[in-house]
């Protein structure tokens, strides 16, 4: 399968279950950026449920942005109380610890693409995950590209139905039951090294 995705925000588990069966995967680079999307956005399982984490960015006074130009908002420590918000959450997960050194520069070192914040995350985490692809990038934006296994719509928020996965043991489980395709980092935390095996055995959704 020759996969066309968006690059995300600590991408959920969706993204993964089809990256990791792809035989190539291309990053969409060429379109706009839209709001209320995982462009800058994931869930995770906090004490209370689902929790959203938004990286902020600038918003310009053009009508259209390109997604790759888009520049976070630092106006405010988001980076740290996101690190919070996964301390707090995943502390007490079986892999926290064991991947937690690999994970804190995302939340350290300095942003300001989100393009390119997104793609260091997602690099990241496949070094977690020991996940090896072959990555390509997008030159031209192709409305209905006939090539690929077109997986865009992914990154859509809002109005999108999620693919029902597995269930797995998560850290709240006891006290919210399952919730589904979170970020990457929820079964990571989770699953530790067989998080892999896991995103290769589920059903293909595409």
């Amino acid at each position: 399968m020759k996969l066309l995705i968006h690059p995300t925000y600590l991408p959920n588990i969706a993204h993964f279950v089809a990256i990791s069966q792809a035989k190539t995967v291309t990053f969409e680079t060429a379109d706009n950026f839209q709001k209320q999307t995982y462009r800058n956005r994931t869930y995770i399982y906090a004490a209370n449920g689902k929790l959203s984490l938004n990286t902020p960015v600038i918003h310009t006074q053009k009508e259209r942005q390109h997604y790759i130009n888009v520049q976070a908002c630092n106006e405010e420590n988001w980076q740290r109380n996101h690190w919070k918000s996964l301390e707090t959450a995943y502390r007490t997960s079986p892999f926290f610890e064991y991947y937690e050194d690999e994970l804190i520069h995302l939340f350290e070192e300095p942003v300001s693409s989100l393009f390119d914040f997104n793609m260091k995350c997602f690099d990241t985490i496949c070094d977690c995950l020991q996940l090896e692809l072959d990555i390509k990038k997008t030159t031209l934006f192709e409305k209905e590209p006939n090539t690929y296994t077109d997986l865009r719509y992914l990154a859509k928020a809002r109005g999108q139905k999620s693919p029902e996965f597995e269930p797995y043991t998560q850290v709240f489980g006891d006290k919210h039951g399952y919730i589904n395709n979170l970020s990457i980092l929820d079964l990571l935390f989770s699953e530790g090294p067989n998080a892999v095996n896991y995103l290769q055995s589920q059903k293909a959704f595409w």
